[in-house]
């Protein structure tokens, strides 16, 4: 799943007074993946672990992600490519 807009993200959490930590709690994931989700160093998610941020901000996967299907994630790009 790719992230939508790391600023949508940001006004659901200032909405929900969620700082990084809380929504990091809620989801199942670290302070720093949501941080740099935020800060646009990170787009990619899992399904699971996006619907569990969608959940916790009380929205629609659909608002924060898109959810088409990927054959490989980001990280896994960036490994290929510096193993190449």
């Amino acid at each position: 799943m790719r992230l939508k807009s790391a600023d949508t993200l940001r006004a659901l959490m200032d909405q929900d007074g969620f700082s990084h930590g809380r929504l990091a709690r809620y989801a199942g994931c670290s302070k720093g993946f949501i941080s740099h989700l935020l800060a646009g160093r990170r787009s990619s998610c899992t399904p699971e672990l996006g619907a569990r941020i969608a959940e916790a901000l009380n929205v629609p996967v659909k608002v924060l992600f898109d959810v088409h299907k990927s054959t490989s994630s980001s990280t896994n790009d960036i490994h290929e490519r510096t193993a190449a």
